[in-house]
């Protein structure tokens, strides 16, 4: 099982989530972890290669931007509810220097 590794305040943002939407996101993680692909996501070259969104739908839409191809490792670069169709400029570019962070 790979190591789970959340970025900045990712942990944070994601343990504020609602329980329903928390234990739902939880599980897709651990999906992850063990090497599956969670039931929904898209992948987000505009952050980075290999990165990914995970996509819940609880009481509504929360999202994780996540990269595992980097060593035995799964990075969680961004924890977020979505509040409109299109994601945040602000959600992006926070994804994109949390992505580049685990670079250097």
């Amino acid at each position: 099982m790979r190591t789970l590794i959340f970025m900045g305040d990712s942990r944070e943002r994601l343990q504020a989530f609602p329980e329903d939407a928390r234990r739902a996101m939880g599980r897709q993680l651990l999906r992850v972890q063990s090497g599956l692909d969670p039931l929904d996501w898209k992948p987000m070259k505009t952050i980075g290669a290999g990165v990914r969104e995970v996509r819940v739908k609880t009481g509504g839409e929360f999202r994780a931007f996540y990269v595992a191809q980097i060593g035995n490792a799964v990075y969680v670069l961004h924890a977020f509810q979505k509040k409109t169709q299109k994601t945040a400029a602000t959600d992006i570019a926070l994804g994109q220097r949390r992505y580049k962070q685990i670079g250097e």
